[in-house]
């Protein structure tokens, strides 16, 4: 992220100042950007002995995972396969005696003489694989022990590191100046809840600008910050694309950065004024209801005191006798479309079932941005929360939840692609993240603002459901067109 902080100095002249998150290129300071927010001579202090006792661990453990422990884990599993091969041999050969016992058995009715000598045959083939399983644990137990031994010791020094790792946190959190438009400075932990500064925080764009106007006797009159580069693995961000600052490392510091200002208050999406008779109905029965939503409403109140307006508080007031949560599924804020709403608790859990083992039809259209390359296609990323950046979701293999989604393409037409979109899954914001995400369609949709560019609203519309009704046993099928 790159950032712009047009300034008006003593003499009331305008000029500007540039910033970068983090580091470029793997420096901190470039000619012509402004710098840290920490105390460049403290910060050497701590971290140029800490950063050699950070890579010693790392060369250790490191060490030990390239070196014992993978010499001892490869020699664990030459000896499994090789065991696993001899237990394979003696299956094969004990299902072929089992079976001309079998046969014997059949020609051999009423020879009791016989008939035990073959069941003595069947003792010898299981006591056979018993030793051989015993021989095998033996034969194991040692190597598999000195693997445990190794690996405790790495789990050891892994431990160490973590304990540093804390340690020196909070020296250099120390190191770093905050400073306000009043002239008050902070220190920066006491601006977090106890124990809970993220990694990174004060590195961000903003906060640098702020911090060096002010140093500097600078006003601060404009702020804008975008992307600049490749787009992360994580998805969510486009060359040349404004965002605001993060809530996770950004959203602690900016108010107490800001006192002084004569600023604009963040804004709050989802506090508009939405005519008394949306969401529409259309469809009811003694049952259930849907309604179609349109965008700007939220499916269910915010925590915020503003945003108490919702589908889930209208359907309320709509169906007082309504036993249950009612809405069975949600759609974004800025997302419309049909929702689902049972009246009772019972028909609840029966949609929530249908919803489980995925026997709702769903079916979106929106529109891209760009010419999308192929027809149709099938996206599978999982996503998890960015937990520094709530409610954006993110890409993540490793922590993130399955998410599955089909699309092909309806038109194309100035410049951007109508798509279908069928989501087999049911994550937060797994349309919009999958459609912008270079390893997913590659195009966000239009008007987004979380993972594209915002406009005057987001082109993503529910149009289409379909299930077996969980009471009548009949197929509903409910379409409602994009009012775009």
């Amino acid at each position: 992220m790159f950032g712009v902080l047009v300034v008006r100095d003593t003499a009331r002249r305008i000029g500007f100042l540039c910033g970068f998150s983090g580091m470029v290129d793997g420096r901190w300071t470039i000619e012509g950007f402004v710098p840290p927010l920490f105390d460049a001579q403290a910060r050497d202090a701590i971290w140029l002995d800490g950063e050699a006792e950070m890579l010693n661990f790392a060369e250790r453990i490191q060490a030990i995972e390239q070196g014992e422990e993978a010499e001892v884990s490869a020699e664990l599993a030459a000896l499994t396969s090789e065991h696993e091969t001899a237990l394979a041999q003696m299956a094969e050969r004990h299902r072929a005696k089992r079976a001309a016992r079998r046969m014997s058995r059949e020609k051999l009715d009423g020879d009791a003489p016989a008939l035990a000598q073959l069941d003595q045959q069947s003792r010898a083939d299981k006591a056979e694989h018993k030793r051989l399983r015993a021989s095998i644990e033996q034969a194991c137990e040692p190597i598999a022990s000195r693997l445990v031994s190794i690996q405790a010791k790495r789990s050891a020094l892994e431990q160490q590191r973590s304990l540093r790792s804390q340690q020196l946190l909070p020296q250099m959190q120390a190191t770093y100046v905050i400073q306000n438009a009043n002239g008050k400075r902070q220190d920066i932990a006491a601006l977090f809840a106890p124990g809970d500064v993220p990694g990174g925080a004060g590195d961000c764009a903003a906060p640098k600008l702020l911090g060096y106007a002010y140093a500097n006797e600078l006003e601060p009159i404009a702020l804008a910050e975008f992307w600049w580069g490749a787009a992360p693995d994580t998805g969510g961000r486009h060359p040349g694309v404004f965002y605001p600052a993060c809530r996770g490392k950004c959203g602690p510091l900016l108010p107490f950065m800001l006192e002084g200002l004569h600023a604009d208050p963040p804004p709050l999406f989802g506090d508009e004024a939405i005519a008394a008779h949306e969401p529409t109905t259309v469809f009811e029965d003694e049952w259930l209801v849907i309604v179609n939503k349109p965008c700007g409403l939220l499916s269910v109140p915010g925590r915020h005191n503003r945003l108490k307006d919702s589908v889930l508080n209208r359907l309320r007031e709509r169906y007082p006798e309504a036993t249950g949560p009612m809405l069975v599924h949600r759609l974004d804020l800025d997302t419309s479309g049909l929702l689902i709403a049972a009246k009772t608790q019972e028909h609840y859990a029966a949609l929530q079932r249908l919803f489980a083992v995925r026997e709702i039809d769903k079916r979106y259209v929106a529109w891209l941005e760009g010419d999308v390359t192929g027809d149709s296609g099938v996206v599978e990323l999982a996503l998890r929360v960015d937990i520094d950046d709530r409610p954006r979701q993110i890409h993540d293999e490793v922590h993130g939840k399955r998410a599955l989604t089909e699309w092909r393409v309806l038109s194309r037409a100035d410049g951007r692609t109508r798509v279908a979109m069928y989501p087999r899954t049911g994550r937060t914001h797994q349309l919009r993240v999958h459609a912008a995400h270079p390893r997913g369609i590659g195009a966000p949709i239009v008007g987004d603002r979380l993972y594209g560019r915002p406009g005057q609203r987001l082109l993503l519309h529910a149009e289409s459901l379909a299930f077996v009704h969980p009471h009548t046993g009949k197929r509903v099928e409910i379409e409602v067109p994009a009012p775009f």
